[in-house]
């Protein structure tokens, strides 16, 4: 089992047991949502694309209007230590997600309760890979049910979410509302005209013919994962293509799928009650998920299966 007792996190300036991480209850990031982050994950214990996910969190920053007090490359330093410091407490098999949460820190009116200065409040973690992609794993052979939930995305103009943040009790109750359809079913969001946008904490994907169809960038978190999609379309001979997509789309699809950091991708068999093509995980996002494998060295779906034992 992960040795969780004996690993490391950065809090504020030092490094301390993951235990002993904690944000005070007054920190900008409990009491607004008020707080920034990225999930990096790695493969055989090496980061993957961490520059990419760095990036976009200094991007979240700057539109927040954050001021972390400290360098990018410090970030990614600080990262690659607390990586270190914590490999030798997680077996080989398995993975880590490193965890970047960045907040405003205590909210100012509250600085005396806290008994703190008001400064930015910043943690980095590396914990073991293993909820994630264990309580996923049945899906790479069943395949996800996505739904549509009553619930919408939040419009550019109340919060772009282009900004990877912690204000996110409508991915929340976009969950809820899907799994009042089916307790397994996985929430996609609509925009206010009627196109869909993303899953709650990922991307969404279609697949027809010889081209993979995905939301435009316009009104969605342009993920990581969603960007290498891209990248390994071409060697498995596909097209990759943004487009407003409709619910309509979807049911005419030959494929579909999510991408994320943690699971890279899962295949949905249904939507909105309804099979996608067969009903099945389909060819293509078999073969993504395997030249995906070959290319990081780590079968990415033997590993959610393995990681199964450690629950």
């Amino acid at each position: 089992m992960p040795q969780y007792d004996k690993m490391q996190a950065y809090h504020d300036g030092e490094f301390k047991p993951l235990f002993e991480a904690k944000l005070s209850i007054w920190d900008s990031i409990i009491m607004l949502g008020d707080g920034v982050f990225e999930m990096t994950r790695t493969f055989g214990h090496k980061p993957f694309m961490l520059d990419r996910h760095l990036d976009r969190l200094w991007r979240s920053m700057k539109l927040s209007q954050i001021d972390p007090g400290i360098s990018q490359d410090e970030v990614k330093d600080l990262s690659l230590k607390v990586l270190e410091l914590n490999k030798p407490y997680l077996e080989s098999e398995l993975d880590f997600f490193i965890r970047h949460d960045v907040s405003r820190g205590v909210v100012p009116y509250y600085a005396r309760c806290a008994n703190t200065k008001v400064h930015p409040t910043i943690v980095i973690s590396a914990v073991p890979l293993i909820e994630y992609v264990a309580r996923v794993s049945w899906a790479f052979e069943e395949g996800i049910h996505a739904v549509v939930p009553v619930q919408r995305s939040i419009p550019p103009y109340y919060l772009d979410p282009k900004l990877k943040t912690r204000s996110r009790l409508h991915y929340q109750m976009a969950n809820l509302q899907a799994q009042r359809v089916d307790p397994r079913a996985w929430a996609v969001l609509m925009d206010e005209h009627g196109f869909l946008t993303e899953g709650t904490s990922s991307n969404f994907h279609i697949i027809k013919g010889d081209t993979i169809y995905t939301p435009e960038g316009r009104d969605i978190l342009r993920g990581i994962s969603r960007g290498y999609v891209a990248e390994i379309a071409e060697a498995v001979g596909l097209k990759f293509e943004e487009a407003n997509i409709e619910p309509y789309d979807v049911h005419a699809a030959d494929e579909a799928f999510f991408t994320a950091s943690s699971y890279c991708m899962v295949p949905v068999s249904h939507f909105d009650c309804r099979p996608v093509g067969t009903g099945k995980p389909g060819p293509v996002v078999k073969k993504l998920l395997a030249e995906w494998s070959r290319r990081v060295g780590v079968d990415i779906v033997a590993q959610a299966k393995a990681a199964e034992k450690y629950l």
